[in-house]
């Protein structure tokens, strides 16, 4: 259900942006998307080595 909320927030925020003609707030390129996904699983990583050496 996150997901299916994530992605309509983010396409009334790209519509929106759109219909103002401004530049959309999220990088215009695949590279530019798969370096986001990069940073979020960076973050997933180092929570996971987090959790495993606290115990």
């Amino acid at each position: 259900m996150q997901i299916l909320l994530a992605l309509v927030a983010g396409l009334s925020v790209g519509a929106f942006f759109s219909w103002l003609r401004l530049p959309i707030p999220a990088p215009p390129t695949l590279t530019g998307i798969v370096g986001a996904g990069g940073v979020f699983l960076g973050a997933v990583l180092v929570n996971l080595i987090r959790h495993y050496f606290s115990h």
